[in-house]
């Protein structure tokens, strides 16, 4: 179960982490700009480019990023053991 979990993890990874990727970087950057140094022009630009609205994505772009995370939470989660059932060591004796 794990494997298959690590599959699905691995290839989720592999293929969001461009665009989320993206998705850090332009947030980080239109904080520094827009709040920091007051140039709103690169403030706008940057969060045109983070929601890919720039291509005419806006409304699906940051979907795809949030089920894409939850994806990886859920494999993610699902690999570290939290949730396996342990067994009862009254029934071990």
């Amino acid at each position: 179960m794990i494997r298959t979990f690590r599959k699905y993890h691995r290839a989720i990874a592999i293929a969001t982490c461009l665009p989320l990727f993206l998705t850090v970087i332009t947030g980080i950057g239109y904080t520094i700009f827009d709040e920091w140094f007051e140039q709103k022009n690169i403030g706008r630009f940057l969060i045109r480019l983070h929601t890919l609205e720039i291509f005419h994505l806006g409304r699906i772009y940051p979907l795809l990023n949030g089920l894409a995370l939850v994806g990886l939470l859920v494999t993610g989660l699902s690999m570290t053991g939290l949730f396996k059932k342990r067994p009862d060591p009254k029934k071990a004796e």
